[in-house]
């Protein structure tokens, strides 16, 4: 199968990433966390993805899946949906910075009626050779935009 042209500019995303993540916001104590990220090409002009945590003792923390779409030269869209009542609607830039490809995204989000709420959500992949980092912000339960996650993973 061959890669759609349009995703040309994320193909170094397609793969497996693992690693090390921790965590903070103003209404919870501060956590450390197992993060797996995994880009796969479906032969369409999206690639799936998919971001699973554990805690340090190997129970499940948190997943989401969705869609990776290159809608046009420097744009990204991903389509995310939670178990925990959320979907988010991220839109924003795809750019190469010297060897570095950086992936920037705010997010409209949906909640369910019994879900916390989130507001919006702010994203930034960092991608440099083998090494992925990710940071994550939301405003959420009355709270504004505060930095909440990041993880520092390697390709499996």
């Amino acid at each position: 199968m061959e890669l759609a042209p349009g995703l040309a500019p994320v193909a170094a995303l397609l793969g497996t990433w693992r690693g090390d993540g921790a965590g903070s916001y103003p209404t919870i104590e501060d956590f450390s966390y197992t993060d797996e990220v995994v880009f796969t090409d479906v032969g369409k002009p999206f690639l799936h993805y998919v971001q699973r945590s554990w805690s340090p003792d190997g129970a499940p923390m948190h997943t989401e899946t969705g869609y990776l779409r290159i809608p046009e030269v420097g744009t990204a869209e991903l389509i995310l949906a939670q178990p925990m009542g959320q979907t988010e609607l991220a839109e924003g830039t795809i750019a190469a910075e010297a060897d570095t490809l950086v992936l920037e995204l705010e997010a409209q989000v949906a909640n369910s009626a019994t879900a916390k709420h989130v507001a919006a959500t702010r994203r930034r992949y960092e991608l440099s050779g083998d090494s992925l980092t990710t940071t994550f912000a939301m405003a959420a339960v009355g709270q504004p935009m505060t930095h909440h996650l990041r993880s520092d993973m390697r390709r499996v």
